[in-house]
């Protein structure tokens, strides 16, 4: 059987689950939006199987080369449309920028109520995406890697936190918090898998061992 249509078989599986749990949850009250919700661990393990396991290449990385912040809707950027999803009660002026609001951030569990304290992450980062195939990617696709609100991979969290990871993959960072452990190493691998992203010898190891754990 071909890569791809392994890819789409696994695809296909994911959504059916993800389409069974739903009918579960019809009658539950609605949740605050958030990230959106990572693939299960099972299918994690499967997404990571089929990832090629690559050297990573920085040459020629530049961080404007992945547009980011771009328009969404109105006169809100990506950041300002994650800031609205993640947070509770959030208040914004007329451009869109948040003036007042609760946000939670599930790396460290800190609160806070002033949106300069927070950093959107890529949770996937953006040089770590370069590095494992990105750099061959159209402009267009970076950006769209870059502002991706669909899969499990923008997110906001306490801003020195998300500076402490930088571009650190799951071998040498994870977030302090061990209950999100979970989410987070589903999330990375769904990120990589959609993307058709490598991943590095240590990376594929530590994310098998902290998906064995889910």
């Amino acid at each position: 059987m071909s890569k791809f249509y392994a890819r789409r078989r696994l695809s296909i599986a994911a959504a059916l689950t993800g389409l069974i749990a739903s009918v579960g949850l019809f009658n539950a009250p609605a949740a605050s939006a958030a990230l959106p919700t990572p693939v299960s661990a099972a299918t994690a393990r499967s997404y990571l199987a089929t990832l090629d396991v690559r050297t990573e290449s920085r040459t020629g990385y530049d961080r404007d080369l992945f547009p980011h912040w771009i328009t969404q809707s109105g006169a809100c950027n990506t950041r300002e449309t994650v800031l609205k999803r993640d947070g509770s009660g959030v208040v914004t002026d007329s451009s869109c920028a948040a003036t007042s609001g609760s946000w939670y951030s599930p790396y460290d569990g800190a609160t806070w109520t002033a949106a300069s304290d927070l950093d959107i992450d890529h949770l996937v980062p953006l040089a770590e995406a370069w590095d494992s195939g990105a750099g061959s990617w159209t402009t267009s696709r970076r950006q769209a890697f870059a502002n991706d609100l669909t899969r499990p991979q923008l997110i906001a969290v306490t801003d020195n936190v998300n500076q402490a990871k930088g571009d650190q993959d799951p071998a040498t960072w994870m977030p302090s918090r061990t209950a999100y452990r979970c989410t987070y190493v589903r999330a990375w691998v769904q990120v990589k898998y959609y993307y058709d992203l490598s991943v590095d010898s240590a990376e594929k190891s530590a994310l098998q061992g902290y998906l064995n754990n889910c």
